[in-house]
């Protein structure tokens, strides 16, 4: 459980310590998904009038693809955060980091922060190993596996120059 209660908050700092599931609604098509449960923990406390702030870790594993020959790879993921939020109206609730909470709200929810410091973290394009060969543009063979059967690449945008080019004695 990643939401805590508003009233709660005005009395005393909270421990927090949860799982965000892979097969959480939160997550978007497109988004790197963790391989399991990402670990959320850290303390959510009041930072003023109607302001929050929640420092914390998020821990997990990331279920991606190799850049250049599409194998699926888990990279390990933990991210210190440090995340703001604050009431409608407040003039550091202008601010893109800080986190809207809703008037009368009862609870802050703190999934689509430890989703959007996910995404921070998880690295954008991962490498199997670093002498990944990847695959053949033309027939999609793993060349880390072997050449394929394609016959090689020729470049003739230079024919016509070679051509043209006299003789060496």
């Amino acid at each position: 459980m990643l939401s805590y209660d508003i009233r709660e908050l005005e009395r005393r700092a909270v421990q927090v310590d949860a799982e965000l599931a892979p097969d959480d609604p939160i997550w978007a098509e497109g988004d790197p998904r963790p391989a399991r449960p990402i670990r959320v923990t850290g303390r959510l406390s009041r930072a003023g009038s109607g302001r929050y702030y929640w420092s914390g870790r998020i821990d997990g594993t990331a279920a991606i693809d190799c850049r250049r020959c599409l194998a699926e790879l888990s990279i390990e993921v933990a991210e210190d955060v440090h995340v703001i939020y604050a009431e409608a109206g407040d003039e550091v609730g202008a601010d893109p980091d800080t986190y809207r909470v809703p008037p009368h709200a009862e609870k802050i929810d703190l999934a689509p922060a430890a989703r959007d410091q996910w995404l921070l973290a998880v690295p954008g394009f991962a490498l199997c190993r670093e002498d990944c060969r990847g695959i053949c543009a033309r027939c999609g063979a793993d060349l880390n596996e072997g050449p394929c059967d394609c016959p090689p690449e020729s470049d003739n945008r230079w024919e016509a120059l070679r051509a043209a080019r006299p003789a060496s004695k």
